[in-house]
């Protein structure tokens, strides 16, 4: 493990710095389902919680563990999960301290995805989302009560890329005893949310981390910086006995470990008991992702900066949407304080011609991607009022910052004027179906 505390060294160097086994530099791909036990008194011990090792890959697996070392590295967290899909670390990272009766609160400004999973599936399971408007801070505490379990955000929204005041949220929930999750997958290397006051941070690793849209994956990072036990009354699925465990309380068995109940449980139980869990091969390739991942994040900022700057300037976009480029001051000093380093790699615009318009753009380009993906090396546009966002209700779709005209686009990695050359005869023609109107 390297002492350094620079994000590009710890990509390369955090965790094993060698496969213990054969001394392989790169990671090896542990593809197995199990792993062998020396004998009974063995196995009884790693099932009991008396020994820790593998057992089953469901719940961890050497590949895997090597990508959460890095992970957690690189976040300043104590200990990290890997799961299936960046959905799947949203979901586990919340019912892991949720039981049906309870709530969180959590900002609006959110993925559609996220959106369809807390207004709608979490509340087929008892579970309550509060949504609340993040430009004022305050509102997550007048919308707390006994039954709340989490505050939820993510760091520069996707799409309204309006850039979440962590601090201010973290302190309000700290004085109630309630964890501050943030997902952070379109700000990764340029903001570390546990350096300001998160307890929890969610990734898709599909997206920047990963960076070559070849897998899908997530992780849970616990900061390790929450004391659950001192707020017991709020989470009594941590210190109570856990019947799934022979009477077990987290909170007194990790002790000896710190403050990490939180992802000992999630793995334990949790994920032991739904089961999304990463391939072996997935972690591996999201290895192969963070090796580079400083690098690409400043050639995604820089690209991101100059599009952004190039269609401010264009008659046919009435707006546009980039962090430090809001009316809101507030929010551009927000971008400022968390953002270090670039302002991330996305650009929303909207079209005056509406709906038609953003349609009719998606179809001219030919250098960008028309997926439903964000941080691939490449670049990728999409229109969410037809897409990702389509299943929420026209209000619904404007709390979160899509209007029929906008435009979400991922700003690859590619020559800086070969992304302006293909946005620009895509809008050429989106202009000229609007001024047709």
């Amino acid at each position: 493990m390297t002492s350094s505390k620079h994000a590009a060294t710890l990509a390369l160097h955090a965790g094993p710095r060698s496969d213990s086994a054969t001394g392989a530099v790169a990671v090896p791909i542990y593809q197995t389902t199990s792993f062998q036990f020396r004998d009974t008194e063995h196995a009884a011990n790693l099932f009991a919680l008396k020994e820790v090792a593998h057992i089953y890959s469901r719940i961890t697996n050497p590949t895997n563990e090597a990508l959460e070392l890095r992970l957690t590295a690189l976040e300043g967290g104590a200990m990290a999960m890997t799961v299936s899909s960046g959905q799947a670390a949203s979901a586990l990272a919340i019912q892991n301290i949720c039981h049906a009766g309870d709530n969180i609160v959590s900002s609006t400004d959110l993925y559609g995805g996220s959106w369809n999973l807390f207004a709608h599936t979490f509340q087929t399971m008892g579970i309550e989302v509060r949504f609340v408007d993040p430009t004022d801070p305050e509102a997550f505490r007048r919308a707390s009560d006994a039954r709340t379990r989490a505050y939820y955000a993510e760091t520069l929204p996707n799409p309204k890329l309006a850039v979440f005041p962590i601090a201010e949220v973290a302190r309000i929930g700290r004085s109630l005893g309630i964890p501050l999750i943030m997902d952070n997958t379109a700000a990764p290397i340029i903001c570390r949310p546990f350096d300001h006051g998160a307890a929890i941070v969610v990734y898709s690793t599909t997206k920047y981390i990963g960076g070559h849209g070849t897998s899908i994956g997530g992780v849970i990072i616990d900061g390790g910086n929450f004391d659950w036990e001192a707020h017991a009354e709020r989470f009594p699925m941590l210190n109570q006995p856990d019947p799934s465990y022979h009477g077990l309380v987290w909170t007194e068995v990790v002790k000896p470990l710190g403050p990490i109940a939180y992802l000992i449980k999630a793995r334990t139980t949790v994920q032991r008991d739904i089961g999304a869990c990463m391939s072996p091969f997935s972690a591996f390739q999201f290895i192969q992702g963070l090796e580079t991942l400083a690098l690409r994040m400043r050639e995604h900022c820089r690209n991101a900066q100059s599009v952004a700057e190039y269609l401010s300037r264009h008659d046919a976009v009435t707006r546009v949407i980039y962090p430090g480029m809001h009316k809101s001051k507030e929010i551009d000093r927000r971008a400022s304080v968390y953002l270090n380093g670039g302002r991330g790699g996305l650009v929303g615009f909207e079209l005056a011609g509406g709906m038609a318009a953003g349609r009719r753009f998606i179809d001219a380009l030919k250098l960008f991607y028309h997926v439903a993906n964000i941080g691939d090396a490449r670049s990728l546009a999409i229109h969410p009022a037809s897409t990702t966002h389509s299943q929420l209700s026209e209000d619904e779709q404007r709390a979160t910052g899509v209007t029929p005209g906008y435009v979400r686009l991922s700003v690859g990695i590619e020559h800086i004027d070969d992304i302006i050359a293909d946005l620009d005869q895509a809008l050429e023609q989106a202009d000229g179906l609007s001024r047709a109107a």
